[in-house]
């Protein structure tokens, strides 16, 4: 066997370079990928990661050294490459204003997949993703993981040899990711060289091969058991906590020899320095019944840990945040309340009916599959949408009658970045400290707080547009709280971005929920609904579940799996929902 039929990858010396940078994007990397693997490139933002897959795609040439795909030079032989490797960008390239088969159809014009072999692929590639039934929906009416299907689907024709996927599963539900992930594993075993890059980590676990990567640089690589197999005798959980959680995890985490750490239902999971001991419980105020368990290493630990380490305990944001103090005629226990909330489009009901309160200071997370409802509620509830029926109150507001009131005491992170793409950082941070009626000092001040609190100052003249991720993540959390709101509505604010900076933004929330700012928050990372107090869980349209992340995961609990994880949970209780509304159908019809 030839290296380049053993390797269907293979890197030398590789560099690029962009003028404006003050560094490499890519630093030197010399690699190989085995054939017929899935190997995961996992890194924090700016890493290098998209820069690396659009090389190997032939998309961006090499600064310096070499790159061999199938053993050939990606852009010297684009014509010759160009059927055999599939690439799926982040951001997908869908016409969002055609149909599922006018994109197929669009795609295999450019790949030049006609005649029998056009049919064919089509009805292969639409049994393989389940799309078979929505061929003629607009692109842009799927949910996100059926949009992420339909792109995988689209990056397939003309059966590539080597697949690369820049982050497929950002913005999907666990369960739409499980169902990728089994497409591209089955994939693999039939002979194709995938890589995955991804921001997930226990999507990358269950790769054959990873490599970790930061400052453009391969800093890990190997199968993810063996890294995480370094990371034994490390890695601990204080359980029977007497007290607030987020305190033990805050003081815990300005100790030298913890690194990292993390809430887990009722428990906190830390991260130990190399040859360190376990803290002394009565230092960290756990409670007389606390106690240590050691518990397996995950792949993130590893990750982390090369990095040097998470960014701590104490929120900049929070120092500089008042504490919330609620007028009388508020009711601390119904700061955010949602009563019987239905939202109907046409003949389609989104939601239907449902009911919950949100105490102040609480995390309260909304879950969900994608396009069950959960950002219907959402919306409704920040005043976005007009509920059909019944009511969306904050403090007491309704929305629906005092919407402009209600907006002035809460502050909202779109799902998508919803900043002026083409206005600076610090024109932002103007322009809506402006919205909030901040003028003269008192603006330029909380202006620069912002700045202090998020390290933006390297960007303030950087267009929002061209900031990596992350910052535009941080730029839209600091205008989100530039007026000092005393609720937060927060929708998937850390899809996408690496778990150093997804630590980041926990830690402020936390900071924020101790000064008594009551949170609402979407995500579909189910080790960040682990932090919420209580989660409500939406599934077509109605509340299927509602109670503590262990009260939910307990729910699920059986001899066989007596320790669900939370991602066990959400998938169960959708599919239980799923039995149930079956078992009524039959009793109906």
């Amino acid at each position: 066997m030839t290296p380049a039929e053993r390797h269907s990858i293979q890197m030398e010396g590789l560099v690029k370079s962009f003028d404006a940078a003050p560094s490499n994007a890519i630093d030197g990397i010399t690699t190989n990928i085995v054939s017929g693997t899935i190997t995961g490139l996992v890194g924090p933002d700016g890493a290098g990661k998209t820069t690396l897959l659009r090389m190997l795609a032939g998309l961006l040439t090499p600064t310096h050294g070499t790159v061999r795909v199938l053993g050939l030079d990606p852009v010297q032989d684009a014509d010759a490459l160009r059927m055999q490797i599939g690439y799926m960008p982040q951001k997908f390239g869908l016409y969002e204003d055609l149909t599922v088969m006018e994109n197929l159809t669009l795609y295999a014009d450019l790949r030049n997949v006609v005649g029998t072999a056009r049919r064919e692929s089509f009805e292969r590639l639409l049994n393989f993703t389940d799309l078979t039934r929505f061929t003629g929906r607009y692109a842009g009416k799927l949910s996100g993981g059926m949009k992420q299907k339909l792109g995988l689907a689209c990056s397939l024709l003309g059966t590539p040899q080597v697949l690369l996927l820049d982050e497929p599963g950002v913005g999907v539900d666990p369960i739409s990711r499980r169902e990728l992930w089994k497409m591209v594993s089955e994939l693999a075993q039939g002979g194709m060289t995938v890589v995955w890059s991804t921001a997930y980590l226990d999507e990358a676990e269950l790769c054959q091969d990873v490599r970790l990567m930061n400052n453009g640089r391969f800093i890990a690589s190997g199968a993810p058991r063996e890294l995480m197999d370094a990371m034994q005798a490390r890695c601990w959980q204080i359980t029977q906590i007497a007290g607030h959680r987020r305190d033990v995890l805050q003081r815990a985490l300005r100790l030298p020899d913890v690194i990292d750490g993390a809430i887990q239902g009722h428990n906190v999971r830390l991260v130990l320095r190399e040859g360190a001991k376990c803290p002394d419980l009565a230092t960290l105020e756990a409670g007389p019944q606390a106690q240590w368990l050691q518990v397996q290493p995950r792949l993130e630990d590893a990750f982390i840990s090369l990095l040097g380490g998470g960014p701590g305990g104490d929120s900049a944001l929070a120092q500089v945040t008042p504490v919330v103090h609620l007028s009388a005629d508020v009711q601390p226990d119904a700061v955010i309340e949602a009563r019987q909330l239905t939202k109907q489009f046409g003949d389609f009901v989104a939601t239907k009916d449902i009911s919950f309160k949100v105490k102040r200071g609480e995390i309260f997370g909304l879950l969900g599959p994608n396009g069950a409802g959960k950002s219907t509620t959402f919306k409704m509830e920040c005043g976005l949408l007009k509920p059909t029926a019944g009511q969306a109150l904050v403090m007491g507001i309704d929305l629906k009658t005092s919407p402009t009131k209600a907006r002035q005491r809460l502050g909202y992170m779109a799902q998508k970045f919803s900043l002026y793409k083409q206005l600076t950082v610090q024109q932002n941070l103007v322009f809506f400290s402006g919205i909030y009626g901040m003028t003269g000092r008192t603006q330029q001040t909380k202006i620069e707080e912002m700045v202090t609190v998020f390290g933006l100052g390297p960007h303030r003249g950087d267009l929002a547009d061209t900031l990596p991720l992350g910052f535009k993540q941080r730029l839209a959390l600091a205008c989100a709280v530039m007026h000092d709101p005393q609720l937060l509505f927060l929708d998937e604010p850390t899809s996408g971005v690496d778990p150093v900076t997804r630590r980041e933004f926990w830690t402020h929330i936390n900071g924020l929920a101790d000064k008594g700012v009551t949170i609402m928050v979407t995500t579909h990372f189910m080790d960040e609904a682990e932090y919420c107090d209580r989660i409500a869980l939406i599934y077509r349209g109605n509340m299927i579940a509602l109670g503590t992340p262990d009260a939910l995961k307990a729910s699920v609990a059986t001899t066989e799996r007596p320790n669900p994880s939370m991602e066990d949970a959400f998938i169960e209780l959708v599919l239980a929902a799923d039995r149930q509304e079956q078992l009524t159908e039959k009793a109906t019809s």
